[in-house]
């Protein structure tokens, strides 16, 4: 399994256009092939900042969607709303 956490620190005038969005698009990632789940978290003290956490049966899916229409149509939208630049992690687990 792989997990995707990515980082997200928005202008504050672009934090509704994002939530918008997000809700919009939030099912349609779930559906994508090898996703288990993502889901989205914010920042308590700063509500500009969100964490995305994804979980994905290989690294190919999460290739996979990343190289998807859906994906090309959300990126392009969100990049210019970013007040510092997204970081992103893939991961797997090693202990439990």
């Amino acid at each position: 399994m792989i997990y995707r956490i990515v980082k997200l620190h928005f202008q504050n005038n672009k934090v509704v256009a994002f939530l918008e969005l997000f809700n919009d698009v939030v099912t349609k990632v779930n559906e994508q092939p090898g996703c288990i789940e993502m889901y989205m978290i914010q920042d308590l003290h700063n509500p500009a900042i969100f964490i995305t956490h994804s979980k994905w049966e290989t690294e190919k899916d999460l290739d996979d969607y990343r190289n998807s229409e859906l994906f090309k149509t959300i990126w392009p939208t969100i990049k210019p709303w970013f007040e510092l630049k997204a970081e992103a992690w893939s991961m797997q687990l090693v202990n439990k």
